[in-house]
C-alpha cells in the first residue's frame, strides 16, 4: 500500500512540474528576454542575413525579424518572416534551454546566435510541420529535402 501511495504522489508531482514549466514562459512583451541576455544593438535584418554568409555558409551575430510561427507543442522553435514567398527561417534554441510563448507570433524580435545554410531532410521537415499543427495533407506533400537557412539562438529579446 505504501508503494502505491508513493507512486501516486510521484506521478502527481511530475504532472505538476510539467504544467508549471509550461506556464513559466513569460508573455512576449517588448523588452522580455529569453535565454542569454542580449540587446538589439548591431542587429541585421533577415533580408540582409541572406547576403551575409561567409565562405563556409555561416553567420554569427544578431538578426532582427518578425515571428510568423511558433511550435504548437511547447514553443521549442519559431520561424522568421522572409521577403516574398520564401520559406520562413527556422530558429531553434541552444540546447533547448528555453522556449517561446504562443503570443510571440507577429512580434519583432532580435536573436543572437549562429545561422547557416543547411539541407533539411524530409523526415525533419515533416516533424517540424507536425509541430506547427499542419494538416496531414500538407505534411504528405513534403517529399524532397530542402536547402534553407537555420538559426540556433543563444538569446532572444522582444523588440516590439
Amino acid at each position: 500500500m505504501k508503494k502505491l501511495v508513493t507512486l501516486l504522489f510521484a506521478i502527481i508531482a511530475v504532472v505538476q512540474l510539467s504544467i508549471a514549466q509550461q506556464s513559466e514562459i513569460p508573455s512576449a512583451q517588448a523588452g522580455v528576454q529569453y535565454g542569454k541576455k542580449i540587446d538589439q544593438t548591431n542587429a541585421i535584418s533577415v533580408g540582409k542575413l541572406e547576403n551575409s554568409f561567409g565562405k563556409d555558409s555561416t553567420f554569427s551575430g544578431k538578426i532582427e525579424g518578425e515571428v510568423v510561427q511558433v511550435c504548437k507543442k511547447k514553443g521549442c522553435f519559431i520561424t522568421l518572416k522572409r521577403a516574398g514567398d520564401a520559406e520562413p527561417i527556422m530558429v531553434r534554441f541552444t540546447d533547448y534551454a528555453y522556449f517561446m510563448p504562443q503570443d510571440i507570433v507577429g512580434k519583432t524580435i532580435v536573436v543572437e546566435g549562429r545561422a547557416k545554410i543547411k539541407e533539411t531532410s524530409v523526415e525533419w521537415q515533416k516533424h517540424y510541420a507536425e509541430d506547427l499543427g499542419k494538416s496531414k495533407e500538407e505534411i504528405a506533400k513534403i517529399t524532397k529535402p530542402k536547402k534553407d537557412i537555420s538559426i540556433v539562438a543563444d538569446g532572444v529579446v522582444v523588440v516590439k
